[in-house]
C-alpha cells in the first residue's frame, strides 16, 4: 500500500480513537494569532501535533501546535490550533497531510483562516476579506503519483472556494453589523516579508491579500472535493510607498490577528451553526 495512504490512515485512526469514533462535519485550519476561535469549542478533546503518528510539529509564531474536535455551533468539528508551512521545512506531503486526515474522518466543509498583508489599498489593519480566489506561488501540493483513492488527477479549480458558504457569510455579516472585504489571496513561500516592489507586483496582478500558507490545504481540499470557506484577517499594510523607517513584525501580525479573531470566530460559528 501507498506509504502516503498508510500514514493518512494510522493518523485518521488514533484520532478516531480519541474522539470516540465522532464524524465531524466541519474541518478548521486556524492560522496565526487566530487560535482563540478554538477556545469557543466546547467539550474538547485537545490532541498535541507531536502525540499523533506521523504528524509534523508546528513550529510557527502564534500556532499552538493542538488538534481539537468538539462542538461549535451546535455542530461537530475538529479544528487545527495552528497549521504546517511549506517554509517550515516540511515537504507539502506533510503540510497538507490533516487535511487528507479531515477527510478520512468524515468533514463534509473546510473552513481556513490566515492572517495576511493587505496588498489592497482599501484594505486596513484588523479588516476582515473573504477568499473568493487565489493565485498560488507555492508548490502545488497534488505534484507526484496521484492518490486515487482521495480524487482525480486533474482536479478542476474554478471554484476554489464554495459560493454558497460566501453568500452564506455576507448574510451573516450583514446581520451582525461585521464589515467585509472581499478577494483574491496570494501565497507564497517565505519565510521572509516581501518586499516593496514584490507588493506592487501582487496588486497589479490582482491580488488584495498576501501571506504564506492556506493554498496548498486548499487545493487538497478541492481534490477530494471538500468545499471550501476561506478568510483572511488583514495584519499589515503590504505596500510599496512605506516610510523609510517601516519593519514588518511578526509579533505585530500576530497581536493584529489576535484583536480580529473575535469577530471571525462570531462568524466561523454562526456560519457553521447555519450548516
Amino acid at each position: 500500500m501507498d506509504e502516503r495512504i498508510v500514514r493518512i490512515n494510522t493518523a485518521a485512526q488514533f484520532i478516531s480513537s480519541k474522539i470516540e469514533g465522532k464524524k465531524p462535519l466541519v474541518g478548521i485550519v486556524l492560522g496565526s494569532g487566530l487560535g482563540k476561535l478554538a477556545d469557543k469549542i466546547q467539550n474538547p478533546t485537545v490532541i498535541p501535533y507531536s502525540e499523533i503518528p506521523g504528524f509534523p510539529v508546528s513550529t510557527a509564531v502564534g500556532h499552538k501546535g493542538n488538534f481539537i474536535c468538539g462542538e461549535l455551533g451546535g455542530k461537530t468539528v475538529v479544528a487545527m490550533q495552528g497549521r504546517f508551512h511549506y517554509y517550515e521545512g516540511y515537504p507539502m506531503e506533510l503540510v497538507t497531510l490533516p487535511i487528507r486526515v479531515m477527510k478520512v474522518l468524515g468533514i463534509n466543509y473546510l473552513f481556513v483562516s490566515n492572517a495576511a498583508g493587505g496588498v489592497n489599498y482599501d484594505f486596513k489593519v484588523g479588516d476582515l476579506m473573504i477568499i473568493r480566489d487565489h493565485i498560488n506561488l507555492l508548490p502545488n501540493p497534488l505534484i507526484g503519483k496521484n492518490l486515487d483513492e482521495f480524487g482525480p488527477r486533474f482536479p478542476d479549480m474554478t471554484r476554489p472556494y464554495d459560493l454558497e458558504l460566501i453568500k452564506k457569510a455576507e448574510f451573516i455579516a450583514a446581520e451582525l453589523n461585521i464589515p467585509l472585504h472581499k478577494g483574491v489571496y496570494i501565497a507564497g513561500t517565505g519565510p521572509s516579508y516581501e518586499t516593496p516592489s514584490e507588493y506592487k507586483y501582487f496588486r497589479l496582478a490582482g491580488g488584495d491579500a498576501v501571506g504564506m500558507s492556506t493554498i496548498p490545504e486548499v487545493i487538497v481540499a478541492r481534490h477530494s472535493s471538500i468545499p471550501v470557506f476561506g478568510m483572511s484577517v488583514i495584519t499589515n499594510e503590504a505596500h510599496d510607498d512605506y516610510s523609510e523607517d517601516y519593519v514588518n513584525d511578526g509579533d505585530d501580525v500576530v497581536r493584529a490577528a489576535d484583536a480580529a479573531a473575535d469577530r471571525m470566530s462570531l462568524l466561523f460559528e454562526k456560519l457553521i451553526a447555519s450548516l
